[in-house]
C-alpha cells in the first residue's frame, strides 16, 4: 500500500468515526455553483464561506467551461435547484504555462510527468507517447480575465442554460486570497 493511499485511508477512518452530516439534503442549501480550478492552492469552501451541503462545486483543470462542466450545471439547475452559478480562474494558473501544442508535443513523446523550467516545459520520459493529444483542446489560459469572459459567454449562450441565471466572473488571487470581479463577464453573466 502506498504511503499516500495510507494516509487518505487513515484520515478517512478518523473523519467517518465522527461523521454526523449523514443527513444533508442533496440539493445544495445556498442554491449556487461554482466552476473553478482543481489547483490544490485553492479551497472554495475557505474563499466562498462554504460548509458540506451548501454549493455545488465543479472542478476541472483551468475551471474552464468545458463540455462536462457546462453538462454538471446543467444537472445542478435542472435536478437540484441551483440559480447562481460562479465562473472563478485563478492567478498563477498552470494552464497559462503551455500551448495545444505544446501539450499535443509531450504527449507525443512520452505519457510520463514532464518538467518546467525557465525555457519551458520539457519531456522527460521514455515513451512511448500518443498522438492523441492533439485532437484535444486543451482549454489553455493566455489572460485571466479574458478566460472568465469567455467561459461566462460560452455558459450563456448555451442552449440548455436558462436565461435567468446569473453567473458572476471572479479570478482568485492565490497571493492574497481576494476574488476579483471581472467586470465584463459579470456584464455578460446578467441574466436576461
Amino acid at each position: 500500500m502506498s504511503k499516500i493511499l495510507q494516509e487518505v485511508l487513515t484520515a478517512n477512518s478518523s473523519y467517518s468515526a465522527s461523521f454526523t452530516k449523514g443527513g444533508l439534503a442533496m440539493p445544495p442549501a445556498r442554491g449556487f455553483a461554482i466552476l473553478t480550478c482543481m489547483d490544490a492552492r485553492l479551497d472554495p469552501a475557505q474563499y466562498a464561506g462554504l460548509s458540506e451541503g451548501d454549493a455545488h462545486v465543479i472542478r476541472n483543470a483551468g475551471g474552464r467551461a468545458s463540455d462536462d462542466a457546462i453538462r454538471s450545471l446543467v444537472i445542478s439547475h435542472k435536478l437540484l435547484g441551483t440559480n447562481e452559478w460562479f465562473v472563478i480562474h485563478h492567478t498563477d494558473c498552470g494552464m497559462e504555462t503551455f500551448t495545444n501544442d505544446i501539450m499535443a508535443g509531450l504527449l507525443s513523446n512520452s505519457l510520463d510527468t514532464a518538467r518546467i523550467d525557465a525555457s519551458g516545459w520539457h519531456d522527460v520520459g521514455q515513451g512511448p507517447g500518443s498522438a492523441e493529444g492533439k485532437y484535444i483542446n486543451w482549454l489553455t489560459i493566455k489572460n485571466q480575465a479574458d478566460s472568465v469572459l469567455e467561459d461566462v459567454l460560452r455558459i450563456r449562450s448555451h442552449n440548455l442554460v436558462p436565461a435567468s441565471i446569473p453567473i458572476y466572473g471572479f479570478v482568485y488571487d492565490v497571493k492574497t486570497g481576494k476574488l476579483v470581479e471581472v467586470p465584463e463577464a459579470m456584464k455578460a453573466g446578467r441574466p436576461g
